[in-house]
């Protein structure tokens, strides 16, 4: 088995892997997510005690535990971009020996899980519930650049939504973990959450620059394969669950609704929906 090169995967001379600043020894079993480096702490805080942080970046990192179970908590930014970096620099923490710059014979499998928050597609979902993304569908050309396995029904979508929205790109969509589904959100609303590479056009929206696609969030609402309908979007899922399928680990993204597009409204209490869904998924660890 060849050595990985410097130059593909960088470590610090302390150690540690260049982005994240971690060491293979801070990173759990079970690794929670979240966009915003504030809401680390949002986690963290309700842990038994923190063993270690490390601030880097965007990149926030606590480790800890909650009732007995040892958990990493880190924050990612927003973008697929961010979380390519993540999920392979996690992977390389798990599976590569830092010494011999080798992938070891012996794989570790993550279970990580996104905390984020969303905007609606559908008018029936409302501001402050909690969906899980069974299928990630990425509007970001990340993919484009690694061989993703993909089933039919997911080569379809891409296909669908290329023709119908009338796209100059393919889109890919992935599925999440049913395993950490059934575990950490057998009770919440199941949906496709749509994973764009920005906030303004690529959501709808426009402030001073004019957006290519007047009508995206029409056709984004109305657009259903058989029973499949996007329901929500954001700027990341897509991103986890490719790259997750890529590498082999669980992945899920549960998402707090805080913004439905359709009726164009917004959460009164964005903080309490998000609070509220850190508790849910502590208690389900």
């Amino acid at each position: 088995m060849s050595k990985i090169p410097q130059t593909d995967l960088i470590i610090n001379n302390d150690g540690s892997v260049y982005h994240l600043n971690l060491k293979p020894e801070h990173i759990a079993d079970l690794i929670i997510t979240v966009g915003d480096p504030g809401r680390v702490y949002k986690v963290s805080q309700h842990f038994d005690n923190i063993e270690f942080e490390m601030n880097k970046r965007e990149f926030i990192t606590h480790v800890g535990s909650y009732k007995g179970k040892r958990l990493t908590v880190m924050s990612t930014g927003m973008g697929t971009d961010n979380i390519e970096i993540v999920l392979t620099e996690l992977d390389a923490l798990a599976n590569v020996d830092f010494k011999t710059r080798k992938v070891r014979d012996k794989k570790r499998k993550l279970q990580i899980i996104r905390i984020g928050t969303s905007g609606s597609l559908q008018i029936d979902l409302k501001c402050d519930s909690h969906l899980v993304s069974d299928y990630g569908v990425g509007f970001d050309t990340l993919m484009s650049f690694y061989d993703l396995p993909q089933t039919e029904f997911e080569k379809v979508i891409g296909q669908e939504l290329k023709e119908k929205i009338n796209l100059p790109f393919q889109p890919y969509c992935v599925k999440g973990s049913e395993e950490l589904k059934r575990k950490f959100a057998f009770d919440m609303i199941e949906g496709n959450t749509l994973t764009c590479p920005g906030f303004y056009a690529p959501q709808g929206r426009s402030v001073r620059a004019k957006s290519r696609f007047d009508d995206l969030i029409k056709d984004l609402n109305y657009f259903h394969y058989d029973n499949f309908w996007l329901t929500n979007f954001e700027m990341e899922t897509a991103g986890y669950y490719a790259m997750g399928r890529i590498l082999g680990h669980e992945v899920i993204s549960l998402n707090a609704i805080l913004a439905n597009r359709i009726e164009d409204k917004f959460s009164k209490d964005p903080a309490k929906a998000i609070d509220s869904l850190i508790v849910k998924v502590l208690d389900r660890v």
